[in-house]
């Protein structure tokens, strides 16, 4: 992306003017007095400056032409590594410019008028982010004359979040596909052994059952057929709550101070919408990505590494909605779909969503995206509070496993969690 911005600029006099003046008739007086001509010699080169900038200046028209900032970001080299390259395009000797990297690293440089700098920095967050904001003005005479200042420019880039290896993904109770890796329960090619049958019309004759022909026939030309089920592919829903951005640290909780926080719910919601979308494309599944908000973006099932690619980089916009509202949209879901919900779980609305789906007869995976806390800054009262609406989520969490709703806690230990569900049926505790 390209942020470009120019405005016609009037020069005006900094204060290294009237300090060269100054500095001037101070040393020349100073060596008039003193009688030293070294001194008065000093001054000559500082007056002299000054006429041939107050000259120039005299010369140099009041408007000079347009001036731009480009800002281009540049490939990533590592995961969360930013690289922007800010390119001055100006008549003006140099340019002044105060850029801020991430939005905590502040750099103030001076370039030429027609130059290239690079920026390189970290992210301590995936999502949507401004790699770098820039403000610049023009100089000239030496930085004794300046323009006005060309407006602030910002890049806007969408971090994608690191991906956790999941072995395997829990499977919808009953797979309706017909195609697919997953053992499906109706008649078809490719899957296990599941039961000896008369021949029929529309068996392939490639299928008859020789030896069990001969053992159970009964009348000259009845033939028994092998039947195996059909393989299926499972639909895997991922439905991220977007309202909460929660990080680790307590005290930060509203003031949107992401540098304190430390890990965010939303960065933990986009590692694991990314790790879930990565091992059911893997496994030939199809796979849909919804934000449960107000316009909240949506993508429908499907998959192959295209499709994986355009889910990424939905996972990557997803940023906190900025809604405190209980609305949450209700996007459409293939029958028989596994679920997961994204969600630190604190108003309600997502666990009414997955009572929901449940009871439509979907299998429904919990996935609380709240980071270990440290509430070590919280004043007695913001503490009490804090165990309130923890004990609140606990029973919440305890009305979703008792109606089936599988739930996992996303941390070090997400992967064999859902790895052991995936091994069991539906249902579960937290």
């Amino acid at each position: 992306m390209t942020w470009e911005r120019s405005a016609s600029r009037r020069w005006s006099r900094t204060p290294a003017l009237l300090i060269a003046f100054g500095a001037a008739i101070v040393l020349a007086g100073l060596g008039l007095a003193l009688s030293r001509p070294d001194v008065v010699a000093l001054a000559a080169p500082l007056a002299i400056w000054a006429l041939l900038v107050v000259d120039a200046e005299r010369i140099r028209p009041s408007a000079v032409e347009d001036a731009a900032i480009t800002v281009e970001a540049a490939s990533e080299t590592a995961a969360g590594a930013l690289d922007d390259v800010i390119s001055v395009d100006t008549d003006a000797e140099m340019a002044e410019l105060l850029i801020v990297q991430s939005a905590r690293r502040t750099r103030r440089v001076f370039v030429p008028g027609r130059s290239t700098v690079r920026a390189h920095s970290r992210s301590r967050h995936s999502g949507p982010i401004v790699s770098v904001r820039i403000k610049g003005r023009s100089l000239g005479g030496d930085a004794a004359l300046t323009g006005e200042p060309l407006g602030v420019f910002l890049q806007r880039r969408a971090v994608a979040p690191a991906s956790v290896h999941l072995q395997a993904l829990p499977l919808a109770p009953r797979l309706t596909g017909l195609h697919g890796a997953h053992e499906g329960s109706r008649p078809g090619q490719g899957g296990d052994f599941r039961d000896i049958h008369p021949f029929a019309p529309g068996d392939e004759l490639r299928r008859v059952d020789w030896r069990a022909t001969a053992r159970a026939a009964r009348r000259p030309g009845e033939l028994f057929v092998r039947r195996t089920n059909s393989l299926s592919d499972a639909s895997v829903v991922i439905a991220v709550d977007a309202v909460d951005d929660l990080g680790e640290v307590v005290a930060t909780w509203g003031s949107g101070d992401l540098e304190r926080s430390g890990t965010t719910s939303l960065d933990n919601a986009r590692e694991a919408a990314r790790s879930l979308a990565t091992a059911a494309v893997a496994a030939g599944d199809r796979v849909a990505y919804h934000v449960l908000v107000q316009s909240g973006r949506s993508l429908r099932g499907g998959t192959g590494a295209r499709h994986l690619a355009r889910v990424v980089a939905a996972i990557a916009a997803t940023g906190q909605a900025g809604d405190d509202s209980r609305y949450r949209r209700t996007p459409p879901v293939p029958h028989g779909s596994v679920i997961a919900v994204l969600s630190t779980f604190f108003d309600g609305a997502a666990a009414e969503l997955a009572l929901m789906w449940r009871a439509s007869g979907h299998r429904v995976i919990a996935l609380d995206t709240l980071p270990q806390l440290d509430s070590s800054r919280l004043s007695a009262e913001q503490g009490l509070a804090l165990r309130i609406v923890l004990a609140e989520r606990d029973d919440m969490f305890h009305d979703l496993a008792a109606a089936g709703v599988e739930i996992v806690r996303w941390d070090a230990a997400a992967a064999g969690a859902i790895g052991a569900l995936a091994r069991s049926g539906a249902g579960g505790a937290r």
